[in-house]
This record gives C-alpha cells, sequence and structure tokens, in this order.
C-alpha cells in the first residue's frame, strides 16, 4: 500500500496538471456541500447532482486552463520576485479571471440542462457583482502564490485557497434561482387572485 501510495505521488509530481484536477476535482464539491449546509441542507436533502457538477467542472476545466495560465505567466514573466509577482496577479485579474468567470457561470448553467439564452442571462445577473468581489481578493492571493510557492504547487495551493471562494461562487450561482423564486411567487399569487375574481359570478 506505501508503496503504491509513494508511486501516486511521484506521479502526480511528474504531472502537476493531474494534481490540480484532483485537488480542484474534491476541493470544489466539499465547498458546494459546505455552502448547502450553510443554507440548511443536510444529509437527507443534499443536491448531490450539484456537487457532482461543481466536480466535473472544477477537474476538468478549471484545473487545466489554470495549469496553462500559470504556465504561459511564468513563460512571459520567468523571475520571481514582488514585482513580477503583482504584475502576474493584476494581468491574472484583467484577463484570465474575468473568462473563467464568464466560463462558470455559463458552463454550470448548460451543466444543468439550461438554454444558451438563459446561460447568458445567468452572466450578465452575476458576472460582474462576483468579479468586484474578486478584484478584492485574488490580487492578495495570487500574489503570494506567485511569489512563495513553486510553480508545480501553484495550482493546489490555489485549489485550497478556492473552497471559500467556491463557496460563494456557489452561493452566487443559487442566487439568482431564489430571487426567480421568490418573484414568482407573488407572480402567481397575482394571477390566482385575478383568475379567481373573473369566475365570481
Amino acid at each position: 500500500m506505501v508503496a503504491v501510495l509513494s508511486r501516486f505521488v511521484a506521479f502526480t509530481n511528474r504531472h502537476p496538471v493531474i494534481r490540480g484536477m484532483l485537488s480542484y476535482g474534491t476541493i470544489w464539491p466539499t465547498s458546494c456541500i459546505i455552502q448547502q449546509t450553510i443554507a440548511g441542507k443536510t444529509w437527507e436533502n443534499y443536491d448531490w447532482m450539484h456537487a457532482l457538477r461543481f466536480s466535473l467542472y472544477g477537474a476538468l476545466f478549471t484545473a487545466p486552463t489554470l495549469y496553462g495560465w500559470i504556465r504561459i505567466s511564468t513563460l512571459m514573466w520567468p523571475t520571481t520576485n514582488l514585482k513580477t509577482s503583482i504584475t502576474k496577479a493584476i494581468v491574472e485579474q484583467l484577463t484570465y479571471g474575468p473568462a473563467a468567470l464568464i466560463c462558470f457561470f455559463f458552463g454550470m448553467s448548460i451543466l444543468e440542462g439550461k438554454s444558451v439564452a438563459e446561460a447568458k442571462k445567468e452572466v450578465e445577473a452575476k458576472f460582474l457583482p462576483t468579479w468586484k468581489v474578486g478584484v478584492c481578493v485574488w490580487p492578495v492571493l495570487q500574489t503570494i502564490n506567485f511569489n512563495y510557492v513553486s510553480e508545480r504547487n501553484r495550482v493546489p495551493v490555489i485549489s485550497i485557497c478556492s473552497l471559500m471562494w467556491t463557496c460563494f461562487l456557489s452561493y452566487m450561482h443559487e442566487l439568482k434561482m431564489k430571487q426567480a423564486g421568490q418573484l414568482q411567487g407573488p407572480i402567481l399569487a397575482k394571477s390566482e387572485y385575478v383568475s379567481g375574481r373573473q369566475c365570481k359570478p
């Protein structure tokens, strides 16, 4: 067992993108479950499919694209110091960050079976508020990551930092659905009232 574990660790060390995919495939659904727990759900009514979608998206999209961005940023700014780390973090927040958010809201909506038009509305409603919060968080975290963490460990480290961030993303993703439900309630009530009034003799 120890030998198998050692070979596995050696394999992930040789292939950091795989390690990142494993990290995101585990941490993102965990954060989704945490968010659901905070919202009052329990083992009896957890949305496991929602958590599975987070796992698939984190492992198959976020981890590889983030690894690609880190590789590109290292090639563009090969030296490691505070100045280049701040530069990388700022450039990321203006390029990769917005693209990743748009893909997240759009992609998760498509995975839920929504239409392209509905997915676009999700992006329009949630992108800017989420990005504004991200501007206050990720440049600091990524400056630390770029300056003090080796390149092969940067994706796993960010996956750990993203635990709370993904809770926030999950909250933002669910917020629109709740708002739509709250809006639909009064509309249905008004419709029933009008229908009932019209049916009266």
